[in-house]
């Protein structure tokens, strides 16, 4: 790596710049623009966006061959401000989730390549799953079947496309048939998505434009988490996620009545 006259890392602030290009211009850029705007010469261009494609600060949408902020960024910026104003929010009632059943409570949010934890509360009681905020779920985790059923399809296109990869025929049917029920009750289930013994139950959070803010999952031993919408916790669930979303201005029928 060079260095310019002021000791500083160069190739450092030239990718810099890249990540600076495609946050000021606030929507995905090809190639080409990214080249015009930072007179980067191609060969170059191609190098620095391949290493922020593998750090994850940059995405490529393979649709369009768009690049836009990656999920890192995301990650960071969600640690330094604390996602504004919703994680604050919605910390308060995952430890009320937490404190109130036997299992570890999570806040979990859309990135470009999936849903990642946001937030995680654990300090009363709950199980201890390896996660950390940044992890990814997939889709047939209960957080991951509500941004499968509540996200706008072209978002989650290639995300979707990934984790289908992964799926027996038989699996995908019984995902786009659980969808529906998910619709209707406002909730989803997950036994044992990932580790034996281990399920989840999530819920979805909206705004006032009714956009999908995150999801509300509780996760922990199968004997501890709901599989049933008329279970006790479910019905906490599902009323706090009422209550969020009504927070953030969402309009449904229960309120409206």
């Amino acid at each position: 790596m060079t260095t310019n006259k002021n000791s500083g890392i160069q190739s450092l602030y030239t990718g810099w710049k890249i990540i600076e290009t495609i946050k000021n211009h606030g929507r995905p850029l090809k190639f080409t623009e990214i080249q015009k705007i930072t007179n980067i010469n191609k060969s170059n261009l191609y190098k620095y966006i391949h290493s922020l494609l593998e750090l994850k600060l940059v995405y490529r949408n393979k649709a369009d061959g768009t690049y836009s902020l990656g999920s890192k960024l995301v990650e960071y910026g969600m640690a330094a401000i604390g996602q504004e104003d919703v994680i604050a929010r919605v910390e308060p009632y995952l430890l009320e989730l937490n404190q109130e059943s036997q299992c570890t409570a999570l806040f979990v949010t859309w990135t470009q390549e999936g849903p990642i934890v946001a937030r995680i509360a654990a300090e009363s009681r709950g199980l201890n799953i390896g996660a950390q905020i940044g992890t990814s779920l997939p889709l047939r985790s209960s957080s991951g079947k509500i941004f499968y059923t509540f996200m706008p399809s072209n978002v989650i296109f290639d995300w979707l496309t990934k984790e289908y990869d992964h799926l027996k025929e038989s699996e995908r049917t019984a995902l786009q048939n659980e969808r529906e029920d998910i619709k209707k009750l406002q909730i989803a289930f997950a036994e044992e998505p990932l580790v034996p013994g281990v399920s989840s139950a999530s819920v979805p959070i909206f705004n006032y434009k009714k956009d999908l803010l995150g999801a509300l999952t509780l996760v922990g031993f199968t004997r501890d988490v709901p599989s049933q919408v008329d279970e006790a916790i479910s019905q906490k669930l599902i009323s706090t996620s009422e209550e969020l979303s009504h927070g953030f201005g969402y309009e449904n029928e229960v309120y409206q009545q």
